[in-house]
């Protein structure tokens, strides 16, 4: 079992907690995806997701290849992201 998930922060999370709730969502749909596509292991490269303000920020450990970057980005336009292409990568 994986148990150093990446941190999950939103800007006004305590006036808002369900952009956590969010995020939450947004891990497991990104987990699937990356289970599906047999790429199992590139979720240990991600330290943090940050929802500032509906753009989808996602802090690497590791410089994530385009195929693992699209990953947050189909999550995030989904019905239990934000759905919006706003997604930014920081290294």
């Amino acid at each position: 079992m994986f148990l150093d998930h990446p941190t999950l922060t939103a800007t006004n999370s305590f006036t808002e907690p369900d952009r956590l709730e969010r995020l939450t969502r947004v891990y497991g749909y990104v987990v699937a995806l990356a289970d599906m596509a047999g790429k199992q292991a590139f979720i240990e490269k991600v330290s943090q997701l940050h929802d500032h303000k509906g753009t989808l920020i996602v802090f690497w450990h590791d410089s994530p290849t385009e195929d693992e970057k699209a990953f947050f980005g189909q999550a995030w336009a989904s019905k239990v992201g934000d759905g919006t292409q706003n997604v930014e990568h920081e290294v």
